[in-house]
């Protein structure tokens, strides 16, 4: 079995170090990477402005590692006063580790769908809630919360931007490496890598490998694109990863 790990840095790395200490081949391929996102500058107003009503959701920890990074360079805190809520474990962490404030979180799955369901998020109508996200990314959790009457607002504090590669040099390179499983934590990254690798390479090599995804829908996505050896992870994490790849 020889993996290729296309998360973007530093997880991914980390991801395969740690299949290597494990004795597995694994690569990295990242096909994304990511730069400050155009609303940061924003951040410190809204932040002053906050109160025990409102309610700050982190959609990634790459939304609070550019946040904390910009409140730190102005000599600035997390606000003590609004709820904090997190995608996900791994997020609810870094939140925590840069703020040192109290995180909710869905214990399970790292999905909006589970977030959605904690009981503090039901009874929201007037309460203002902040979104810090990337660019684009799903709209559930905000239209949800909106529907439940909460004035929703969101803040682009990183940019997801996509590496460049010559596919069919790639192609060639990972097939010939023996590549047989591969790594995929979202649909943009999953459409890309099948975007990226030429006809003749998806049909005798993308497409027979094993795909280790994050969620059900990112399943149900692979499958529409033609793959059939699909398994899921129980979380988005790289522990939840390696389990998965056990």
């Amino acid at each position: 079995m020889s993996i290729l790990v296309t998360r973007p840095s530093p997880a991914g790395e980390e991801l395969v170090s740690r299949l290597c200490a494990q004795g597995q081949v694994a690569w990295s391929f990242p096909l994304i990477e990511f730069t400050p996102g155009r609303e940061l500058a924003l951040l410190p107003e809204v932040f002053a402005a906050l109160t025990a009503n409102d309610m700050v959701f982190a959609a990634s920890q790459h939304a609070v590692t550019f946040a904390s990074a910009h409140l730190r360079k102005l000599g600035l805190r997390w606000p003590h006063a609004p709820h904090y809520f997190a995608i996900g474990r791994t997020t609810a962490l870094a939140l925590h580790t840069a703020s040192s404030l109290n995180v909710r979180y869905p214990s399970d799955r790292e999905i909006s769908e589970v977030l959605l369901q904690l009981p503090e998020l039901q009874n929201i109508a007037g309460k203002r809630a902040i979104i810090l996200r990337g660019n684009g990314g799903r709209e559930l959790l905000g239209d949800t919360l909106a529907s439940r009457g909460a004035d929703v607002e969101f803040f682009e504090c990183y940019q997801r931007c996509e590496k460049s590669y010559d596919g069919a040099e790639q192609a060639m390179r990972w097939q010939s490496r023996g590549v047989t499983d591969i790594v995929i934590t979202s649909g943009e990254m999953l459409q890309q890598l099948f975007a990226l690798i030429p006809a003749w390479y998806r049909e005798n090599w993308l497409l027979r490998c094993r795909l280790i995804v994050v969620s059900e829908r990112l399943a149900n996505l692979a499958r529409e694109l033609g793959w059939q050896d699909i398994k899921v992870a129980d979380n988005a994490d790289n522990d939840a990863l390696l389990r998965a790849l056990q």
